[in-house]
């Protein structure tokens, strides 16, 4: 009896860096696909979207822990992802890379106008972008200034006749469709 319980809750020794180097294989692919297809899928899910994200999870989760799964290549798992999820985030911080492994935002409405080429791009539709409106408590795209797909996933709403500071648009793919000029935007 006290045998199984080992076999169930342990680990064999060569087995450990099996588990690691699964859990970095899979934690680079997913932030590759991730970069690929867009944080979009991770943001506001419909119930496809959840279905997908809970297939990621399960898939990556029998990738790490391998067969047969146990307490300790659970444990090993998880704490290989934390790892790596700090380490990068130190890696971005210290290095400047997080530009260039994060998601740039997407300007995909500007002055009432749905911008399609950067939709695609970005993989928002217009359901997605009627669904932010609801959300800003909007009723019409006239009343929007601009509306921003964030690297996170979010859309951020601006109203229209808002003054918009330059500095917060730096870097916003399709910012030229704002038409922001230093002279144009509030400074403060």
């Amino acid at each position: 009896m006290m045998d199984m319980i080992i076999d169930d809750l342990g680990i064999e020794l060569w087995r450990i860096p099996v588990v690691v180097i699964s859990a970095i294989g899979i934690y680079l692919g997913f932030m590759l696909l991730v970069k690929i297809f867009g944080s979009r899928v991770l943001s506001s899910m419909t119930a496809s979207d959840a279905v997908v994200v809970i297939m990621f999870g399960a898939v990556g989760g029998r990738v790490i822990l391998g067969h047969p799964p146990t307490l300790a290549t659970g444990l090993i798992g998880l704490l290989s992802l934390m790892l790596l999820e700090a380490s990068f985030g130190s890696f971005r911080r210290f290095t400047g890379w997080g530009r260039q492994l994060d998601r740039q935002p997407v300007l995909v409405v500007a002055h009432g106008h749905m911008l399609r080429d950067q939709m695609r791009h970005s993989h928002v539709s217009r359901t997605d972008v009627f669904s932010a409106m609801r959300r800003a408590g909007i009723g019409s795209l006239e009343q929007i200034q601009a509306m921003v797909l964030e690297p996170t996933g979010t859309m951020s709403v601006i109203r229209e006749g808002q003054l918009l500071q330059v500095e917060a648009f730096r870097g916003l793919r399709g910012c030229e469709e704002l038409g922001l000029e230093q002279s144009d935007a509030s400074e403060s």
